[in-house]
């Protein structure tokens, strides 16, 4: 992993933070205005660099720290703290991370997937084998862990946790024990858990939560193997529900909201855009329309 610099970043007010999949809103927008005109070499000067270990999870960037994730050997999975100015590793945390996928996806790899949350002084890091780990950001203590194949019952994920978790208030989500699951940031423990999928290979979603309003509502988009819906992010009422066909599920993408209307696409099923409608008999989901392109990697 490198970091690299433009022109006159040092000229920037504030650094900016990166504290979740896709950055704070969840959108893989930025506020910042000194982006680089281009990537060439003679445009942007290397400050550090870090070798890794293989990982699909992106990098959780604070005002002073990066913190990034790894699966050593095949065995472990790893997370380490670095300084943001000169790449120096300030902690170092560990657990099992082996998990064999299926043959046909062996080739995709067999390494962490979700990148991590960040929430004040605490990391939220989910691991390949249906964990979700709790970490002081300052020394790396693991606060508190969640095996979700214990706690709920579901079958181990046949091809890992690869859906990022979203934080929300004083709250974590996660698509996670063979459903999607809120837990309480402070102690672990879940709140609930709803839109339990069917486990084994139809279970464990891919797609990451997303938090937004419809017609004035807060509510979480969930894609799961399966569906998109609408989730009350206080009690887990799901309010709407729509069928979102795909090959052997593979619903991947992070779905997207504009104004009032959702989009979202799969593999082999196609590209949709819904719009939200909400009157006194409940919630309308309406297909505006239907594409063959496929938009299944957010």
């Amino acid at each position: 992993m490198g970091i690299p610099s433009a022109p006159c970043a040092e000229d920037e007010p504030a650094l900016q933070t990166w504290s979740q999949w896709r950055g704070p809103n969840r959108d893989g927008s930025t506020t910042s205005t000194k982006l680089p005109e281009t990537l060439a070499e003679d445009r942007l000067k290397q400050i550090w660099r870090v070798e890794l270990s293989p990982s699909y999870s992106g990098p959780i960037v604070s005002q002073d720290r990066v913190f990034v994730t790894e699966t050593v050997d095949q065995k472990n999975e790893v997370v380490r703290a670095l300084d943001r100015k000169t790449g120096k590793e300030l902690w170092k945390q560990s657990w099992p991370g082996a998990l064999s996928v299926p043959f046909f996806a062996k080739a995709n790899g067999d390494w962490i997937r979700a990148t991590p949350a960040l929430n004040g002084n605490r990391l939220f890091v989910a691991g390949i084998r249906d964990v979700l780990v709790c970490l002081d950001i300052n020394t790396g203590k693991e606060l508190w862990r969640i095996d979700f194949v214990k706690e709920t019952g579901a079958s181990p994920p046949a091809f890992g946790f690869a859906s990022s978790p979203l934080v929300v208030g004083d709250a974590v989500f996660v698509q996670a024990g063979g459903g999607f699951c809120k837990v309480d940031p402070q102690t672990g423990k879940i709140v609930w858990r709803i839109l339990e999928d069917g486990g084994g290979m139809s279970g464990s979603a891919f797609s990451s939560p997303f938090y937004t309003s419809l017609n004035g509502i807060p509510q979480i988009i969930v894609q799961t193997r399966t569906t998109l819906a609408g989730v009350d992010p206080e009690r887990g009422t799901v309010y709407w529900k729509q069928e979102i066909p795909a090959f052997r599920g593979m619903n991947i993408l992070t779905p997207t909201v504009v104004d009032d209307s959702i989009f979202t696409s799969s593999y082999g099923g196609g590209s949709f855009l819904f719009t939200s409608s909400k009157n006194e008999s409940g919630w309308n989901l309406k297909q505006k329309w239907t594409s063959k392109t496929q938009a299944y990697m957010s």
